[in-house]
């Protein structure tokens, strides 16, 4: 099977799954902390996969697997029977871990709108989806809630990164969520449900600001876990942290959008007394620019660092929105708002396999 193959694929699988932001409580969903407290949304635009299905050819050069990254515009053969990932190498571990079957050939496409390394759990939504669309090559599901601890297992147990469970878990359940660590790394997703009104203005006035480029602090997230391991996951750094989860749930829950700015901002405050380079200088910049327009709350998504992208609550006023946005991407030509949209699902998966459809 070549990516101009002109046969017709016996089934396509599709899934998607949301990117993350807004995860205060962040930092204590890690083996270090042992227990947490995080609150989350799950947003559009989601991560992307498509498994196109086809005979296996038995002549001994025909691909058994291919994956066309599509946003970074590669095709290549996986060979799961090597143990090498030199590529994609989380694409690569995953399919090693679900085990494509043998008598099947598979292009599986990767794609997602929002940018890499921006801090919102993009890698997370890949691998949530990606597990989600290779679950249904053989027998039995997973349920959303193991698809995501698969994708967490990918990530610390065969490639040995550092990983909270919260990315993953918001991909898999989507929407707004309050979650417990009671253990690392077992947690209870708790939904939040809340009203058309209050669902609507909170997605009216949430504002996504990538800060043009990838995320990248390795350095300064070692420092910060080797301070955090020494501390104990009692300590008062990650008791602070947890805290403003707590905080979030009830001012969403009471539709008070004022607290919930202030939770984010005394999360994004927590995170800097961390280390100082956990915001970064576009980040505060950023910050500035929302204070002059009357933001209510800002959060530096994920572990913060340089790079990534920075969340933002909007006062009541669409328009201080609009000129907020323009002044930030006006500030800098690398700043770019990134349109978001709630999420009201999760990991979704579906098939379509009648080949009169095509």
């Amino acid at each position: 099977m070549q990516g101009t193959d002109k046969r017709q694929p016996l089934r396509i699988i599709n899934s998607v799954a949301p990117i993350r932001i807004c995860d205060n409580g962040g930092w204590t969903d890690t083996w270090f902390a042992g227990h947490g407290k995080i609150f989350n949304i799950g947003v559009y635009p989601y991560a992307e996969v498509q498994i196109e299905v086809y005979p296996r050819d038995e002549r001994a050069d025909a691909e058994h697997i291919l994956i066309y990254a599509e946003n970074y515009g590669e095709r290549f053969a996986v060979h799961p029977e090597a143990g090498v990932w030199d590529r994609h190498p989380l694409l690569e571990a995953a399919i090693e871990r679900m085990r494509v079957p043998e008598d099947m050939a598979v292009q599986v496409t990767i794609f997602s709108e929002a940018p890499a390394g921006a801090s919102t759990g993009t890698s997370a939504a890949v691998t949530v989806a990606l597990v989600g669309a290779l679950d249904c090559l053989t027998p039995g599901r997973l349920t959303p809630h193991e698809a995501a601890y698969a994708a967490h297992a990918i990530e610390v147990e065969m490639l040995k990164r550092q990983s909270g469970i919260q990315d993953q878990l918001c991909s898999a359940y989507g929407g707004i969520n309050y979650m417990e660590m009671f253990e690392y790394p077992h947690a209870s997703v708790s939904q939040i449900e809340v009203p058309n009104s209050i669902w609507w203005e909170l997605e009216r006035r949430l504002v996504l600001v990538y800060l043009g480029k990838s995320h990248d602090s390795s350095q300064v997230h070692e420092k910060v876990i080797a301070q955090l391991e020494n501390a104990g996951g009692d300590c008062k750094q990650l008791e602070d942290l947890r805290v403003t989860a707590e905080q979030s749930r009830d001012a969403v829950y009471s539709g008070d959008f004022l607290a919930l700015g202030c939770a984010m901002t005394a999360n994004t405050e927590a995170q800097g007394r961390l280390h100082p380079e956990l915001i970064s200088q576009h980040a505060w910049r950023v910050i500035e620019i929302a204070q002059e327009h009357g933001a209510l709350g800002w959060k530096v998504n994920g572990a913060g660092g340089e790079g990534g992208s920075i969340t933002i609550l909007c006062n009541s006023l669409s328009h201080a929105k609009r000129a907020m946005i323009r002044e930030i991407e006006q500030e800098n030509n690398l700043f770019r708002n990134i349109p978001i949209y709630l999420s009201r699902h999760g990991l979704r998966v579906w098939e379509r396999n009648r080949r009169k459809e095509f």
